[in-house]
């Protein structure tokens, strides 16, 4: 079994923040590519490609970094364990009602972007389980584990959970005569991160010339969800990229601007990450 995850880590972790990229898997089974009925491209339309790339300065600047190895049509990370979907898992009975599984994106997803179909028929319970077991925990382990750590050595953590959005998700987003967003903060309204840290990432993001909005199309998910506890110092922010910015969307290829957005990601991160490492770490007990 491949392993789940990446993680990088710097000589020294010199801060609170915590770098992930949980949608940018790219190892396909062979098992699920034989199952699936949609093609190479279409399969990979649901990735946030190239995103661990874009931020993989994380830990020269001290921060470590922690990427999924399988994509997000396979087991997604930003799913509750539990958002199983009985529409695509044989067995599994709904008890309450969730616009997410209702839309196909539970934690094994049904569909790709624009609700296209991946299976034939369903999946068993057990295959379905398996992909929980293998990926879905200890992806997750290790996410809190480092945010554990972050907590007790510098008295807070700061998740910046990296995504990709389709160009075409903004397109009523915008205003009349405005520019579109390119950059879009999700922090559950402010449920999971402090107003400092999302201001400090807009205003970062916008010196840098990017139209940034806050939570709208996109607040976030289980990841801002469970690891956002501003109240006890610990902070996620889910950071949706354009994907038109950096990548060819139909052909999943990097772009002529791929390094300049690269540059872009690489100066926010520098900066959040600046401003939170003169904290003194805490005393050992």
């Amino acid at each position: 079994m491949r392993t789940p995850y990446r993680l990088e880590l710097p000589s020294e972790i010199s801060t609170p923040v915590v770098v992930a990229s949980p949608h940018s898997g790219r190892h396909y089974p062979w098992a699920f590519t034989r199952r699936t009925v949609l093609d190479e491209r279409t399969i990979r339309s649901s990735e946030d490609a190239f995103m661990d790339m874009l931020v993989s300065e994380a830990p020269m600047l001290g921060a470590p970094m922690l990427a999924a190895e399988f994509p997000r049509a396979y087991v997604d990370l930003n799913r509750a364990a539990e958002e199983m979907d009985p529409a695509v898992v044989d067995g599994v009975t709904r008890t309450v009602q969730n616009p997410r599984i209702s839309s196909g994106l539970g934690v094994i997803p049904r569909v790709v972007a624009n609700g296209r179909m991946i299976y034939r028929g369903k999946l068993t319970l057990d295959e379905a389980e398996t992909r929980i077991e293998e990926v879905w925990r200890p992806y997750h382990a290790c996410l809190r584990g480092l945010m554990q750590e972050a907590h007790v050595r510098f008295g807070e953590a700061v998740l910046l959970d990296f995504h990709s959005m389709p160009h075409e998700a903004l397109e009523n987003v915008a205003r009349p005569g405005q520019r579109r967003p390119e950059v879009v903060l999700g922090d559950r309204f402010g449920a999971s991160a402090s107003t400092e840290l999302v201001e400090e990432l807009e205003a970062a993001f916008g010196a840098a010339g990017l139209v940034v909005s806050r939570n709208a199309p996109f607040a976030g998910a289980y990841v801002t969800q469970t690891y956002g506890r501003p109240a006890r110092c610990q902070h996620a922010v889910q950071i949706e990229i354009d994907r038109a910015l950096y990548m060819n969307e139909r052909q999943v290829r990097p772009n002529a601007n791929f390094q300049d957005v690269k540059a872009i990601i690489t100066a926010v991160l520098g900066q959040v990450i600046a401003s939170r490492s003169g904290q003194m770490p805490l005393a050992a007990e």
